[in-house]
């Protein structure tokens, strides 16, 4: 070996371990900011939890059935500093205001003695918003004497905000980058306004944001089945519209039939078994050789009607098209199978129950959004 490639193997390795440094350097200092921002953990119990064990991804006939486990988790608590009360103070903002949910919601309180105009309360929520999460915001409106949800349109004076980012979606839980930047910029605006600020304890929001996380990893699951032409067959787009419009999907710019309940809630999916979407401009001139129905077990209140309607609407379109109603394997499916997929089923929706998130409800469908 060359003295010249000995050297550039020797700054190589000099220049990976600045470049390791570095980073152990960058997250001890977010760590420290994230413990000076938010200070001490507050008493509100914000969750009680039973964690299901229970199938993950989709559901196919042919997977053994698992019992969900639904066992109970302490709740985490969190303790506040009480702000200095004022002949204006009002009780603290309940959780349906703006919908948030301290159960799936890290929260905030800012508050002042002077009311804060309409301006800074549109610069606050423009701070939360910069953090790239969910969020929701609530205040105390000293013109009308009430809590409002409060946006960006904000036109009232307010003397207090609950201000909230949630904790988990199928995006993932909460992050350190995104926690941090939510106490940056209450802080820097509660100093600007000299308002007080209570924030919750930085690492019981990361681990409550991870555990919801993996709780809605356990139990997010589609549940599907096809209806496969025969050999050498294909279903006319055109026909495969006029049937499934009838019984009451509507197909969407997404290129997928929705089947709807009262409250505009997707009950089912009807989507190309292929990789080509049925765009409503072009369903008509194309064919296919399946489709593919689908129920999101999560955000279904009555899943077990839609999944009896689903076995029921998979059975008729096999019959109707003269295919084959079968699993992502081809296997047929039997009475059997749609048992232990029944079953799963009742197994996701006991484990959910247990965790205090019912399907379909509001706080469901923004869990799983």
């Amino acid at each position: 070996m060359s003295d010249l490639q000995i050297s550039l193997l020797a700054i190589g390795a000099v220049v990976v371990v600045a470049v390791v440094l570095y980073n152990v350097y960058q997250q001890r200092q977010l760590r420290r900011r994230l413990g000076e921002a938010f200070g001490e953990p507050r008493r509100d119990v914000l969750l009680g939890e039973g964690e299901g064990a229970a199938p993950a991804g989709r559901i196919e006939p042919q997977i053994e059935s698992g019992d969900a486990a639904t066992t109970s988790r302490t709740a985490s608590t969190m303790t506040k500093p009480r702000p200095a009360e004022t002949p204006r103070a009002p009780p603290a903002a309940p959780p349906s205001i703006a919908n948030i949910d301290e159960t799936i919601d890290c929260v905030a309180m800012l508050s002042s003695d002077a009311p804060l105009s309409a301006a800074q309360v549109a610069e606050v929520l423009s701070g939360v918003a910069s953090c790239g999460r969910t969020w929701r915001a609530a205040g105390y409106n000293v013109g009308s004497g009430r809590w409002e949800e409060v946006n960006r349109a904000v036109t009232g004076q307010y003397t207090r905000l609950k201000l909230a980012l949630q904790l988990a979606n199928r995006g993932g839980p909460l992050s350190a980058v995104q926690l941090g930047a939510f106490a940056d910029a209450l802080t820097l605006l509660s100093t600007r306004f000299s308002a007080s600020l209570q924030l919750p304890d930085a690492d019981k929001v990361l681990d409550e944001a991870k555990a919801l996380d993996a709780f809605c990893a356990d139990v997010d699951v589609t549940i599907g089945i096809n209806v496969i032409a025969a050999d050498g067959d294909s279903f006319s787009g055109a026909r495969v519209r006029a049937l499934v419009e009838s019984e009451g999907f509507r197909l969407e710019p997404d290129g997928v039939f929705h089947l709807e309940d009262e409250n505009e809630n997707t009950l089912l999916n009807i989507c190309n078994h292929e990789a080509a979407p049925f765009l409503p401009e072009a369903v008509s001139a194309m064919s296919t050789r399946g489709l593919t129905i689908l129920l999101d077990v999560p955000r279904v209140a009555d899943a077990e009607r839609a999944l009896q309607r689903m076995f029921e609407l998979g059975r008729s379109l096999s019959v109707t098209l003269k295919g084959w109603l079968v699993d992502d394997n081809r296997n047929t499916l039997s009475a059997a199978s749609m048992e232990k997929i029944h079953k799963q089923l009742q197994d996701l929706h006991t484990a959910m129950h247990a965790r205090g998130v019912a399907p379909g409800s509001a706080r469901a469908l923004r869990l799983f959004s």
